[in-house]
């Protein structure tokens, strides 16, 4: 019953990723009007706004216009409930398992948002970055090698003071790439959503997991980009990399992969 919950809270929420997707590049408020068709702006009645079972008994197109509903509402609804799953399965019904729910939701939202728009919502990154904070608080981060430099006075607060020196390094890491990027090429190379997403990474993640995926990140971005371009025929000089996109799956991969790795060195 557990794992069926966590399954239909991710198609709820990513039922909600899909407006805010939709939406939050353009300015626009999720709440207000309510869920329409984005071609002929038909609203939708509740039976044709079911996560997944929606789309596959309209085949995939609007009940109104007959136009074509994009791949992205069912994928992102399959996936939030995966990873919802994979969250349970992972960490059981603990804080381990909410946090990751919360985390992966952003991550999935600002993954498609960066592919659809290359935008990254400051509600996505910013809000991220508060999240990440209070969650270092009620789950803590494992700990690393800042917890054992710390006083002991406050020691105790390791966990938050690590959320807080991740996202400060990560994201001001990153901004220092970009700016002399810029000065060398006379030319941005980086978004500063790209600096805003590696802070809330940093937030959630801790300093060591954190940089973990933004190194297999830039990694993917550059084999995936390259191999893109040239199969595309694109120009690598104007192409703009979703590099978000790239971030955000790395640091699903590191969190998911992260309690295996703690399991195998704790028991060398």
């Amino acid at each position: 019953m557990e794992a069926f919950a966590a399954v239909a809270a991710g198609l709820l929420i990513g039922s909600f990723l899909n407006v805010c997707i939709h939406r939050m590049p353009q300015d626009l408020s999720v709440v207000w009007p309510g869920s329409h068709c984005p071609c002929c702006g038909h609203p939708l009645a509740w039976h044709d706004n079911i996560p997944l079972a929606s789309f596959l008994l309209l085949g995939g197109r609007c009940r109104h216009c007959r136009s074509t509903i994009s791949w992205r509402y069912p994928l992102v609804e399959f996936l939030t409930a995966m990873l919802f799953l994979a969250g349970y399965l992972t960490w059981g019904p603990e804080g381990g398992a909410v946090k990751f729910a919360l985390f992966s939701a952003l991550l999935l939202g600002m993954i498609f948002s960066d592919l659809q728009s290359r935008i990254l919502p400051d509600e996505f990154t910013k809000g991220g970055i508060v999240l990440g904070l209070v969650m270092s608080i009620a789950v803590p981060l494992p700990s690393g090698m800042l917890h054992f430099m710390l006083p002991e006075m406050i020691a105790h607060f390791s966990s938050t003071i690590e959320a807080v020196f991740a996202a400060v390094f990560g994201g001001g890491s990153l901004w220092l790439v970009g700016v002399l990027y810029a000065k060398i090429r006379h030319k941005e190379g980086l978004g500063f959503g790209d600096v805003k997403m590696v802070a809330m990474m940093g937030a959630f993640m801790g300093l060591s997991s954190a940089l973990a995926a933004v190194m297999l990140g830039c990694i993917a971005g550059t084999v995936v980009g390259l191999t893109y371009v040239y199969i595309a025929k694109k120009d690598p000089s104007t192409y703009e990399l979703p590099f978000g996109s790239f971030l955000g799956i790395a640091a699903l991969f590191v969190s998911l992969a992260e309690p295996g790795w703690l399991h195998w060195y704790r028991n060398m």
